[in-house]
């Protein structure tokens, strides 16, 4: 028997690389059935609604995680739009070279307080979810050997290789594929995270407001994050596409495809506009950029981000059990 939380840690431990599928004698045809991938897949995703803040947001954005994610992105482009139309036509249509024409399409003052709220409620949603996910699952007192060995194990993705010969998603024979797209994907994002923070830095202390010159640390981190989150992206939904029926959570809702998909396009629409702010182009790729990126600040708390949240909490807490059992 095993504890509600308990069962929520190895769930998030699980890196589901599908060897035990394959491996198991006693998983199907045998009449036994026994499918843990499929099964600690779908204790994943329960979790994530679980512990989500506020609970009741978790099963709307479950049942209809796509179709609100791309009526977010939707939505907000049509507010962008119509908000320049009226204060600034001619903004939607100008060149984005100079200084400060970003903010002639949204002004910056408008943007900080729609995208910096959507921001720090997420960021609040995020840490009361992990708190209670740390406190269930019977997470002990951080120590720092045991969040550098999680960090590290987080950080190489030490645990999606099966083992060392790769994950068994697609059949028997093992690939590394899905742990290369994962990095991609994953080491992309923080290169956009920093080319944001940059970004701020040299907007409030160096009075530079956007848009910048490429040879900028916030040009140069976008666009190789912009390039990262992208192709591994793409790499991710054709890895989906090709991964084993059995191996699928038999209640995701689509809130892993919609995520996935959410940041393909904050990549692709990212680079657009890198590559067209000189262009009449600018102003309605920024304000279609803008609405990817408030779909994916409100889908944070509930979907497959907390995913890397949780599992670095899990991978701490191994480490720990791992240690006392050492000592």
């Amino acid at each position: 028997m095993f504890a509600a939380g308990d069962v929520d840690y190895l769930a998030n431990l699980c890196h589901n690389c599908g060897a035990c599928y394959f491996d198991c004698q006693y998983a199907p045809p045998h009449p036994f059935a026994i499918n843990v991938p499929s099964a600690m897949a779908t204790l994943r995703e329960e979790s994530y609604a679980h512990y989500a803040w506020p609970a009741s947001a978790a099963p709307l954005l479950r049942r209809n995680g796509p179709a609100i994610a791309f009526a977010l992105i939707a939505g907000i482009a049509v507010f962008i739009l119509g908000f320049a139309i009226a204060a600034d036509p001619g903004a939607l249509f100008a060149s984005g070279i100079e200084a400060g024409a970003f903010y002639r399409v949204m002004p910056h003052n408008a943007m900080v307080a729609v995208f910096g709220g959507a921001f720090a409620f997420s960021i609040v949603a995020i840490a009361l979810g992990l708190r209670r996910f740390w406190r269930e699952t019977g997470g002990a007192a951080i120590s720092l050997p045991d969040l550098w060995r999680a960090t590290r194990d987080a950080g190489k993705l030490r645990y999606l290789d099966g083992g060392g010969m790769g994950c068994m998603t697609e059949s028997e024979r093992p690939s590394d594929r899905r742990k290369l797209y994962h990095h991609l994907t994953f080491y992309g994002f923080l290169l956009c995270f920093a080319s944001t923070s940059t970004g701020t830095v040299f907007h409030y202390l160096l009075d530079w407001p956007a848009p910048y010159p490429w040879w900028t640390p916030v040009k140069i981190f976008g666009v190789l994050g912009g390039i990262g989150l992208s192709v591994g992206a793409v790499g991710l939904l054709r890895e989906r596409g090709r991964k084993h029926s059995a191996l699928e959570s038999t209640g995701d809702g689509g809130m892993g495809m919609a995520f996935i998909w959410t940041l393909l396009l904050l990549g692709t629409t990212g680079l657009a506009l890198t590559a067209l702010r000189s262009t009449p182009a600018m102003g309605i790729l920024l304000a279609v950029h803008l609405g990817v990126v408030f779909a994916f600040f409100v889908m944070m708390p509930y979907g497959k981000f907390v995913h890397g949240l949780y599992r670095m909490a899990a991978l701490t807490r191994h480490a720990h059990e791992t240690r006392q059992e050492r000592a």
